[in-house]
C-alpha cells in the first residue's frame, strides 16, 4: 500500500496562513471581494423576492377575476351563491 503523509501541519501553515503577517493589500482585496460577492448575492435575492411577490400579486388578481366570473355565471344560471 502507498504510504500516507502524516504531517498536515506544514501544509496547513502554507495554505491557510492568515496570521498577523498577512499582506494588508491582499487582505483589502479579499475584503473587497467578499463585500462585492455578498452585495451581488443580496441583489439577486432581492430580485428573486420582487419576482415572487409580483407573481403572487398576479395570482391574487387572477383568483379575484375567477371568483367574479364564477359569481356572474351563477347569477346567469339563476343559482344563488353563499356570501362569506
Amino acid at each position: 500500500m502507498a504510504e500516507i503523509k502524516q504531517d498536515p501541519k506544514s501544509e496547513d501553515s502554507e495554505n491557510y496562513n492568515v496570521g498577523n503577517s498577512a499582506d494588508p493589500k491582499n487582505m483589502q482585496e479579499l475584503t473587497q471581494y467578499v463585500q462585492t460577492l455578498l452585495q451581488n448575492m443580496q441583489d439577486k435575492f432581492q430580485s428573486m423576492s420582487d419576482q415572487i411577490i409580483g407573481r403572487i400579486d398576479d395570482m391574487g388578481n387572477k383568483i379575484d377575476d375567477l371568483e367574479k366570473n364564477i359569481a356572474d355565471l351563477m347569477t346567469q344560471a339563476g343559482v344563488e351563491g353563499t356570501e362569506k
